[in-house]
């Protein structure tokens, strides 16, 4: 049964008590301060981290993370993000030209087959950071050759130049996430654009068809099922390979409150509707992040062996 758990709106300024089935143990939290300690001796930070993510625990114990560039401050003010916000070049955080090479080298020492790569966005810099974006890829890419690369990627403000440079530099996934639907985004992501997000995906499968692309969504922000179909089709009108969808969590109290907590039933509609479409893969469930197994996930959508 489709049983809903809404939120009324007087509840709406309080943190809700989580479903049984969103509650998630943290365990191996020996593995998690190990990598910590290991990524702050390169000065590299984790979108894992700073986002707060609920498969922390996971994935550290399972040597996977997402390497967040760019520096971990972001010029826009998305109301579901934890990652921290303000001006770079007020606080005089230039970018680290050692950075490329310290994810290469923490990459390496953590023996990944599968990189993950992503960002803050600096719409301080005139091309986005897509050139250091770009050098980090080149720099991965060299170290482990036998590794697949994913990058995650903001919109570079709709510069498709700077699209096509981090393209270029050889990822094998491009992903770049809608977050939510249309009408949520002055709410959830006041600084972007919808359409402008649909044409990023749409030209990085233009521009390197061989490249996979990828796009994630959060659900309980107030969407309905058909919502996230619509823009499903969007997705694949986009041409888009892959589609990631999970449940949103409020990080912080300063975050925007959970409307909704989706039922399980739902995610696999969701995920028998896309691929009914024609998308390769879709990846749905509470825990669901876009970076969230994304080796297994490029997998699937490759049909490959893990």
């Amino acid at each position: 049964m489709d049983s809903l758990v809404q939120l009324e709106p007087h509840q709406r300024n309080v943190r809700p008590r989580l479903p049984d089935f969103l509650r998630k143990s943290g365990t191996h939290f020996h593995s998690v301060q190990l990598l910590k300690n290991d990524l702050r001796g390169l000065n590299l930070h984790t979108v894992c981290e700073s986002a707060r993510c609920p498969n922390i625990h996971e994935c550290f114990h399972r040597g996977a993370a997402t390497f967040m560039i760019l520096g971990d401050v972001c010029t826009r003010g998305c109301t579901f993000c934890s990652v921290p916000k303000g001006s770079p070049e007020k606080q005089d955080m230039g970018l680290d030209s050692r950075e490329p090479a310290h994810v290469a080298s923490m990459a390496a020492q953590m023996k990944l087959r599968y990189v993950v790569i992503t960002s803050v966005n600096r719409d301080d810099l005139p091309d986005g950071g897509s050139a250091h974006f770009a050098e980090t890829v080149t720099r991965v890419r060299e170290a482990l050759p036998e590794a697949r690369v994913e990058v995650l990627t903001p919109d570079f403000c709709g510069d498709m130049e700077a699209v096509a440079r981090v393209l270029d530099a050889g990822p094998h996934v491009f992903n770049h996430n809608m977050e939510t639907i249309p009408r949520l985004y002055r709410k959830v992501r006041p600084q972007a654009n919808y359409r402008q997000s649909l044409d990023v995906l749409a030209f990085a499968r233009r521009h390197r068809a061989d490249v996979l692309t990828k796009s994630g969504l959060m659900v309980g922000l107030g969407e309905t099922e058909e919502d996230v179909n619509a823009l499903l089709r969007d997705l694949h009108e986009a041409q888009v390979d892959v589609a990631t969808i999970g449940q949103y969590l409020q990080p912080t109290r300063r975050n925007m409150p959970v409307a909704e907590y989706v039922p399980l039933d739902r995610y696999e509609r969701w995920r028998q509707y896309g691929e009914s479409l024609g998308l390769k893969s879709v990846f749905a469930g509470p825990f669901v992040r876009s970076s969230y197994m994304a080796d297994l996930v490029h997998s699937a959508a490759r049909s490959e062996a893990p």
